[in-house]
């Protein structure tokens, strides 16, 4: 909570109100530093091995032998440390491939080039599932529905997976948008339920090139997003045949991407 000067009209009053919590996150690798991300605390490992596994450092969660905060009980800031101890495999790949430590959630730092943007990606099969316009149109308000804290403070990104059904099986908040997808993604990793194949990802924002990144190392053939998707973002989805759906809202939304997944059993028109 924080003091505020509230403006309604030409009043103002001192009132405590909620703002988002963001703090530096570090990330070690085998002892070595690799990453230090801004984020809202809370699911910290989820967040390390979603980020890990989009980076393609981890394929799952036996490439982790071992996470953890920072050793230093005493050290008030011991909890925005954590370190990962991985497996050989997995040492061998950062020690040849990685050349400098990324910074935060980004699926585009680290690469040699742009050449390389999505080209280890694996297409997504072009299965039978299919999703209705209602039934897209109602994820939206059962995301905000529960996005705690994002009702107190107004200022959290959010992240929700759900099944072919509607039924949301996971949510993760952050300030960062990549880190609330790292989040949900990396939480499955641990569980070992990846591929999360025949589910959809809905984001609270716009949807980067990163987004779609993460969500087709994971397998996710449905991204839906409230805003805009950016040009690159579109182009990856169409090229790796991920249905991307923006400007969710209400009861309409527009699919930039292998809409046959929402539009089967749905009436279609053309302007």
């Amino acid at each position: 909570m924080t003091e505020i000067a509230r403006y309604r009209g030409e009043t103002c009053e001192t009132v405590q109100d909620w703002v988002t919590e963001e703090v530096a996150l570090e990330i070690r690798i085998n002892g070595a530093p690799f990453a230090i991300t801004m984020r809202t605390p809370g699911d910290d490992f989820a967040l390390v091995a979603g980020l890990l596994f989009a980076e393609e450092i981890i394929a799952g969660r036996d490439d982790v032998r071992a996470m953890g905060y920072g050793t230093e009980e005493s050290d008030p800031e011991r909890k925005n440390l954590v370190q990962v101890e991985l497996s050989q495999a997995a040492r061998e790949y950062v020690r040849k491939e990685r050349y400098l430590p990324i910074s935060a959630s980004c699926g585009v730092c680290g690469k040699a080039s742009l050449a390389g943007l999505g080209s280890s990606l694996t297409p997504l099969p072009p299965d039978s599932i299919a999703f209705s316009p209602a039934l897209l149109y109602s994820l939206p308000p059962k995301l905000r529905a529960v996005q705690e804290v994002f009702q107190r403070t107004g200022g959290l990104h959010a992240a929700g997976l759900f099944d072919h059904d509607g039924n949301l099986l996971a949510l993760k908040e952050d300030v960062g948008r990549h880190n609330a997808v790292d989040k949900v993604i990396g939480g499955k990793v641990m569980e070992g339920a990846v591929p999360l194949s025949n589910r959809i990802l809905l984001v609270s924002g716009r949807v980067s090139f990163e987004i779609v990144q993460k969500a087709a190392r994971a397998q996710i053939p449905v991204l839906c997003a409230v805003s805009a998707p950016s040009s690159l973002a579109v182009a990856m989805a169409q090229t790796i045949g991920m249905t991307l759906v923006g400007f969710l809202r209400g009861d309409g939304m527009n699919v930039y991407a292998d809409a046959k997944r929402v539009f089967a059993n749905a009436e279609t028109k053309r302007a």
